[in-house]
């Protein structure tokens, strides 16, 4: 069975979608699973879902990563941190892992001196309160 027949808001459809672009992802086949994760980021911005549209944009980055885009990962990277401090606020377990992540994708792309003031300046006061 396939859930295309479902309605495009069913949750089981987003669901199982999501479950479908990990696996794939986790499996050595980001190009496969690029197209899910968008159509699931496309989905979440029509439902205006601010907490998925993360996960979301957080898969498609990792896809682009281990498609070796990597700029384009950063780019996306960014966008989840800075949405996160503006929704969550700085101090958010969530938002320190996004800032985490990004730092590991500046750390990739040999950007040292930004990733070590995105650690020293934001990340670490935050974590040490």
């Amino acid at each position: 069975k396939t859930y295309l027949g479902r309605p495009e808001t069913d949750g089981v459809r987003c669901s199982s979608m999501q479950v479908l672009g990990n696996a794939l992802r986790l499996s050595s086949r980001p190009e496969e699973a690029l197209p899910v994760h968008e159509a699931v980021l496309a989905f979440m911005r029509r439902l205006n879902d601010e907490e998925m549209i993360f996960t979301a944009l957080g898969n498609v980055a990792a896809c682009l990563s281990g498609l070796g885009r990597d700029n384009e990962s950063l780019v996306l990277e960014r966008d989840i941190y800075t949405r996160s401090v503006a929704s969550r606020g700085v101090s958010h377990e969530y938002t320190i892992l996004s800032g985490t992540n990004l730092t590991i994708s500046l750390n990739t792309l040999g950007l040292f001196r930004e990733a070590k003031a995105l650690l020293s300046d934001q990340l670490l006061p935050v974590a040490r309160q």
